[in-house]
């Protein structure tokens, strides 16, 4: 993986290594940011500060900037993957585990990405996580008293 191009994005690699590992052979290129295409579409289907959807690979980068500013993950495991379409389509599930940087929570969330194929770069991406768990561990527990 070149260490250097994407040096600024470290804290994110268990996340971007998984995802690469889970495309194998059916994309082209070394890291997650080399496997997108210009202007891929990446979209949350949920609200917690990122944009519902990211058009294009800079505005992707740009969003990984700010994650990686927030959360630092020391590992991505329990992968699972589903192929369709005659690998165009692939479907992954996964977890992440790390710690919120400005209070030193542990942050451990589970996906399920969906990922459109084209070319051998990912053209559209649909991500679903547990929210409860991402609210839980970016919400002061003050707050999340003061919502129950």
């Amino acid at each position: 993986m070149p260490k250097t191009k994407y040096a600024a994005y470290k804290a994110a690699d268990p996340y971007f290594n998984l995802v690469r590992r889970a495309l194998g052979n059916l994309v082209d290129g070394e890291h997650f940011f080399d496997i997108v295409t210009d202007d891929t579409i990446y979209e949350v289907l949920y609200d917690l500060g990122w944009p519902r959807v990211i058009r294009g690979r800079a505005a992707l980068m740009d969003a990984f900037n700010g994650y990686v500013e927030i959360i630092n993950l020391q590992s991505a495991d329990n992968l699972v993957v589903h192929t369709a379409d005659t690998g165009y389509v692939v479907v992954i599930e996964y977890e992440v585990h790390g710690t919120v940087l400005a209070t030193g929570t542990k942050y451990d969330n589970r996906f399920c990405s969906i990922i459109h194929l084209e070319n051998r770069k990912i053209a559209h991406w649909r991500d679903y996580m547990d929210s409860h768990a991402a609210w839980s561990a970016l919400t002061p527990r003050s707050r999340q008293r003061e919502s129950l």
